[in-house]
């Protein structure tokens, strides 16, 4: 395990198997959401986000899962310290996203950040008055039954795509793993 842990690590949706061109996963809508983030990073280099899948070797559609891919992935989460998991209405429960997300959580413990695509603002989110998270984003945790299944195991943030909550985010030390907080949902 690396000691300095100074990646993002983002996990999103794409078919499989994963092919990363123009007609693969970048015309699907949780790799855009992804691509958002680096987009904003390319423009604004002050922007916080520290990319973990451009650290180490590049995972192609046409590797073995057990001897390339998920060792990959793997080193990637291992190096990171939170996730950022993009949960829209196009996720789906494919075998990558839930080998990412039950080996960020349970096996390293990495914080969780999760973004709502379909989102803009905290009220779209969360029930202001009852202080309890709407029905459409629970629904949504369904999709992900490792996800649901983990959730009460680290500190989860839940924040729409806003860029102004995901960069509070991605600097909140309660949500890095040498200096994370409680386990619970969280919302700004």
């Amino acid at each position: 395990m690396s000691s300095y842990r100074n990646s993002n690590y983002s996990a999103f949706y794409v078919e499989e198997p994963f092919c990363n061109s123009n007609l693969g996963a970048n015309s699907k809508k949780d790799f855009v959401y992804y691509n958002i983030l680096r987009t904003w990073k390319g423009a604004d280099s002050t922007f916080p986000f520290n990319d973990a899948h451009n650290k180490n070797y590049n995972v192609r559609d046409t590797s073995d899962w057990e001897k390339t891919l998920k060792p990959r992935l793997r080193e990637r989460i291992a190096n990171s310290k939170n996730v950022i998991l993009f949960l829209s209405s196009s996720t789906k429960n494919s075998k990558a996203v839930c080998e990412e997300i039950d080996y960020a959580i349970n096996v390293k413990g990495l914080p969780i950040i999760v973004v709502y695509p379909e989102y803009h603002e905290k009220n779209d989110i969360i029930d202001s008055t009852s202080k309890t998270f709407k029905k459409q984003i629970t629904d949504l945790w369904g999709k992900l039954p490792i996800f649901k299944k983990s959730m009460d195991q680290v500190p989860i943030l839940h924040i729409p795509m806003n860029k102004t909550y995901i960069e509070k985010a991605l600097k909140d030390k309660e949500l890095m793993v040498g200096t994370k907080g409680k386990a619970n949902n969280y919302f700004y």
